[in-house]
């Protein structure tokens, strides 16, 4: 019969020569993976003696413990009656701290819908989200990079477009359906590759594909999913259409080998090679989310994850965090949750290298997401047929801040060279807040739009089921304003309907680059 350990043993073993914790009401001990693991040891030890469970659970998809650690670091089970007594904090004693802030984004929070059937609108999904996830996964969710410029501008710039409704056209039919890299789907929007959605509910990715399956909508799963792309799509309806977002490794062959699994997946159309932050951002609401931390202080969120629901701690931007998520080695100087995914991910991409590397590891369609400029855009062209489409996108305003959101880039194609968009489909991500927003970016040349942080507070409001009211929500608004844009169809809609004039007086208006004479590209279109 297996040793059960007390707290004090697991507290004595917190350093690099030997280093225990606790996953699953088990002891492990992890000192020979601490140089292995491809965040660093810094990460693990930080959480050394403690129980890790929290941290581990939402962001490791099943199986991962056992392929990482030999049969014999699983020592035995811990006795949970060992434990020390933990103080109540201020919200659990429903006490606010003295001297306390008012936060208003709170304040706002505790007068939003308690329910998902009361949600009218994408903000209030959020809102309801925002009273059920941890706060590390809310900082996870909310945060941007340095002041959140660009992602306040992502949300605002649609509100600059304007909309020109037709009159005497009979609105009887509407239909959003489309095709998107030839796949057909239901809906014009599609869930973006966003990470870590078990953060928020433990239906995570798998349930937002199953809510894709309900509407018919596209999904490109995150290389860094908290669940197996085989769990995600296990449940797909046929012809379902899924993509998968690449983050190269700077070790190529990890990255090759993912490729070789994916292609054993048919349900997966295309790869998306995501550009747009090869390094990560400064996250300062994710650096300021504070863990609960210690063995006592994770009981009560493992019990709750081991049930298959969420955190009810309710999220507030003062307090500082440490997530495991993070594959990256927590720096001395204090960083974040953002710095996390980046674990080995390559700096090192061009346009030389790259493509001509992939084409050998995968046969499948290349998107390019993550592009900000349109001497980006014009250069992708001249890949195709490799390069199926682009994403325009600045990461949800999550790696530069003050980059443009992505309807600027969209508006900079028309104006440089808008034979892009007969050679490549190209799609705008970010800020996306009602169905107005995306029949605007599919008038102004938009193939589709991706959702990035929607889903993943559809998916803490309600797991599926939110994700699922959040496309039922845009559809019904995206239906509204075609019908009265007198638009049957998505392939109706064209410039003719918005009036973008207020925004293109902001999107780049420079001299051509060097490289971009040499191409012969830098001729503004005559629309």
């Amino acid at each position: 019969m297996a040793k059960t350990y007390t707290y004090d043993e697991v507290q004595q073993h917190r350093t690099q020569e030997s280093c225990w914790v606790v996953l699953y009401g088990n002891v492990y001990d992890v000192t020979s993976f601490l140089p292995e693991h491809p965040g660093g040891s810094k990460i693990i030890l930080q959480l050394a003696g403690t129980d890790a469970t929290e941290e581990y659970d939402p962001i490791h998809p099943p199986g991962t413990l056992e392929e990482s650690l030999p049969a014999e670091a699983k020592l035995g089970p811990f006795d949970e009656s060992t434990l020390p007594k933990a103080e109540k904090s201020p919200e659990e004693t429903d006490q606010p701290p003295r001297n306390a802030k008012v936060d208003p984004a709170q304040e706002q929070a505790d007068e939003s819908p308690d329910s998902l059937e009361e949600c009218l609108n994408v903000d209030d999904i959020e809102a309801l989200a925002t009273k059920k996830i941890s706060r590390k996964a809310w900082g996870y969710y909310f945060s941007a990079s340095d002041d959140l410029i660009s992602k306040t501008f992502n949300n605002r710039v649609y509100s600059s477009i304007l909309m020109r409704p037709r009159i005497f056209v009979d609105c009887t039919r509407c239909d959003t359906s489309t095709t998107l890299l030839g796949n057909q789907v239901n809906v014009p929007f599609f869930i973006s590759p966003a990470a870590m959605a078990r953060l928020g509910h433990s239906d995570g990715e798998a349930g937002m594909a199953r809510a894709c399956g309900t509407y018919g909508a596209m999904q490109i799963i995150s290389n860094n999913a908290s669940q197996t792309p085989e769990q995600i799509i296990a449940e797909s309806k046929p012809g379902q259409v899924f993509g998968w977002q690449l983050y190269v490794q700077t070790e190529r062959k990890k990255s090759e080998d993912m490729l070789a699994r994916i292609k054993k997946l048919p349900q997966v159309k295309f790869i998306c090679l995501t550009l747009d932050a090869p390094v990560p951002g400064k996250r300062e609401h994710d650096e300021r989310t504070k863990s609960g931390g210690g063995v006592a202080g994770n009981l009560a969120v493992r019990s709750a994850v081991q049930q298959g629901s969420a955190s009810e701690t309710k999220p507030h931007p003062e307090e500082k965090t440490l997530r495991l998520e993070e594959k990256v080695e927590k720096d001395d100087s204090g960083g974040g949750v953002g710095k996390a995914l980046f674990a080995g991910t390559a700096p090192d991409l061009t346009w030389k290298t790259t493509l001509p590397w992939l084409r050998q590891h995968t046969d499948l369609p290349i998107v390019l997401k993550g592009l900000q400029t349109h001497e980006d855009a014009y250069i992708a062209s001249l890949h195709a047929p490799q390069v199926k489409g682009i994403i325009l996108s600045n990461h949800g305003g999550r790696a530069m801040d003050t980059a443009p959101p992505s309807i600027h880039t969209l508006l900079e194609i028309r104006q440089y060279c808008p034979e892009i968009l007969n050679k490549l489909e190209v799609f705008v991500d970010g800020g996306i807040r009602r169905g107005t927003d995306v029949v605007k970016a599919l008038a102004l040349g938009a193939k589709g739009v991706g959702l990035g942080r929607a889903p993943l507070y559809g998916n803490g409001a309600a797991g599926q089921a939110g994700v699922e009211r959040l496309f039922e929500i845009l559809k019904a608004e995206m239906e509204t304003a075609m019908r009265l844009l007198g638009c049957e169809k998505v392939s109706e809609l064209g410039p003719q309907h918005v009036n973008a004039r207020a925004v293109e007086r902001d999107i780049f208006d420079g001299v051509a680059a060097p490289s971009m004479e040499k191409l012969g590209m830098w001729v503004r279109s005559k629309l």
